[in-house]
């Protein structure tokens, strides 16, 4: 009977079997740690994507050049490469939840603090602090998620990327209204977002309490030796497919309500527009990763994706104001290349740890790679003071990015092609 099978002790310890329901503290603080994992979610693109709204009076007032603007955008690729490198050392030294933690404070402060520079240079290197924030969370969330989901991946990692999808959409759109009924002033509709780190924040403090992680214990629990990733070449693959992708979604987060703004749509429309483009993401980051972890081969995703970005930068060349809402949905749909890359890093390695350590690999790697993208559209638009050579590299870029996604979406696992390289090539 039920009931007698939950209480009956086990012949050889007397202890209660391992499989009892969860205390209700328990179920709390696993209820607590989900919504804190949404609230962090949330605050990792609004540092950006607050931003393109207000790109105009951003420049007018600290006197930034095109060149200077497309370097902003290039900004949160740098640091995302940067501080995600450092991210797994962070980990190791004082545990994920600990490092997520001041990742949420890092995020609170440098977006209200920036809210306040003085000059280009300022603001940012404020931006890069929020931005630093940004990118131990990007790489150390999904790893947590392994670990303290491990039944409930595929939901846990749909919440993160709906949760993530609905912060950019959600400062895309409130941006420019927030800050005119704040008095019009673009310090204080960009500083308001640091509430939402602070929430997060606060959420994140009693879960590091209660979890208690501590040093080399926290950072590896158990995870097996460091794989050499650098013979895989699905890794590479995925690295490069994370980059391309990166670099269309970063330019379009800096630079589509300007592209709205100069075919003459209104400010408040061009920010919906580019709301819409991220929006569109939430649902879809919802179904495509469970869609994808069905499949043993992803490559359909791929190319679909990829169809629907070139013919959005395709209108938004030719006839930006003739649709612009089909070319925000289909631009949109093209960056939820995001969420699918998500989810082929965690079925490309058999284990927690080789998921960690492609996870920190692919957007290393891929970060880096996307850097140069949005401070050459930035240069190209300022020197022919058109969009049409920035769209047409960006579908451009399409084709090389849907090879290595072709490459990365092919069921292999990174630890059979890096400690068997030659069975790797004979397969």
């Amino acid at each position: 009977m039920p009931p007698a099978a939950d209480t009956t002790a086990s012949p050889r310890t007397g202890a209660r079997p391992q499989t009892e329901r969860p205390s209700a503290p328990a179920k709390y603080l696993g209820v607590l740690f989900a919504v804190a994992i949404a609230a962090a979610a949330v605050n990792l693109r609004p540092v950006v994507t607050s931003l393109g709204p207000l790109l105009d009076p951003v420049r007018a007032d600290l006197g930034m050049s095109s060149t200077l603007a497309g370097l902003l955008a290039a900004v949160p690729s740098l640091c995302f490469a940067l501080f995600g490198f450092l991210a797994p050392a962070a980990a190791r030294r004082i545990g994920p939840i600990a490092v997520i933690t001041a990742g949420m404070g890092a995020i609170t402060a440098g977006v209200l603090a920036r809210s306040f520079a003085g000059g280009t240079a300022e603001f940012l290197l404020l931006t890069a602090l929020a931005l630093a924030g940004v990118a131990v969370s990007n790489v150390l969330l999904p790893v947590v998620i392994k670990r303290y989901f491990p039944e409930k991946v595929g939901p846990m990692i749909g919440l993160y990327s709906m949760a993530l999808s609905a912060g950019t959409a959600l400062a895309a759109l409130v941006s420019v209204p927030l800050t005119s009924a704040l008095g019009g002033d673009w310090r204080y509709g960009l500083g308001v977002w640091a509430g939402l780190g602070a929430l997060a924040l606060v959420l994140w403090l009693p879960v590091l309490i209660a979890k208690r992680e501590r040093g080399e214990r926290a950072g590896s629990a158990g995870a097996p030796a460091k794989l050499p990733i650098t013979r895989s070449r699905t890794a590479w693959a995925m690295a490069g497919y994370f980059g391309l992708q990166a670099t269309g979604a970063y330019v379009v987060m800096g630079f589509l309500s300007k592209i709205f703004q100069d075919s003459g749509i209104d400010k408040g429309t061009s920010g919906a527009l580019l709301a819409v483009t991220m929006v569109i993401g939430v649902p879809v980051s919802f179904v495509l990763p469970n869609l994808a972890a069905r499949r043993g081969d992803q490559r359909l995703f791929v190319v679909v994706l990829a169809s629907f970005g070139i013919a959005g930068y395709a209108g938004l060349a030719f006839a930006p104001a003739g649709a612009p809402w089909v070319w925000a949905v289909l631009v949109g749909l093209s960056n939820c290349a995001f969420p699918l890359v998500l989810t082929m890093i965690g079925l490309r390695a058999r284990t927690a740890g080789g998921v960690a350590q492609l996870s920190v690999f692919a957007q290393g790697v891929g970060y880096l790679i996307s850097i140069p993208g949005p401070i050459l559209v930035g240069w190209i638009y300022q020197a022919t003071g058109r969009w049409y050579g920035p769209l047409g590299f960006l579908a451009l870029l399409l084709v090389p990015q849907m090879l290595f996604g072709l490459r990365a979406a092919r069921a292999r696992h990174v630890e059979d092609e890096a400690v068997h390289p030659v069975e790797r090539v004979k397969a």
